[in-house]
């Protein structure tokens, strides 16, 4: 009987491409969802050459009965001459039905939207987080940068303290 050797199971850990800051600094986010999301092969080619993806002004809508990422900006491939993508173009996400449905619902609450948090690489595919948000008040805004700067001279005092 030939030798077999075991399956080697290769893992591979996520990597960030991209947090979306602001928004954690704008909004309360008050539940998380991870989403696929369908690109070209320039603008994968473009986000794992450069690292770079921008969502500053972008938002998740949902048209019928779809989820799509409007805004996203993702920078044209150098490589791919005349087959290059549309930097802003809609890009659909990719989530279950009962999900879509239940985040439309929500996202039709006053005052509540839709917002990509992160963006990351996982199995070797790219997978973004999308957050049901709600906006801050400036005097929330206010308190957060209270509290982590709070937080910030405490860690200062504890290191000098051991020392």
């Amino acid at each position: 009987m030939p030798f077999r050797s075991p399956r080697v199971i290769t893992i591979m850990a996520e990597s960030t491409v991209a947090t979306n800051r602001k928004a954690f600094h704008e909004y309360h986010v008050l539940e998380t969802l991870e989403a696929g999301i369908q690109l070209l092969g320039s603008e994968i080619k473009s986000i794992r050459a450069r690292g770079g993806l921008s969502f500053k002004d972008s938002y998740v809508e949902f048209r019928k009965g779809e989820a799509w990422l409007v805004g996203a900006h993702i920078p044209p491939y150098e490589m791919a001459n005349r087959f290059n993508h549309e930097p802003e173009r809609d890009r659909k996400l990719l989530l279950h039905r009962r999900e879509i449905n239940r985040w439309a619902g929500k996202s039709q609450e006053r005052g509540l939207a839709v917002v990509l948090l992160k963006c990351y690489f996982k199995r070797g595919k790219l997978k973004v987080q999308i957050g049901l948000c709600q906006g801050k008040k400036l005097y929330d805004k206010r308190e957060t940068i209270r509290r982590r700067d709070d937080e910030r001279e405490a860690e200062r005092a504890m290191k000098e303290w051991k020392r």
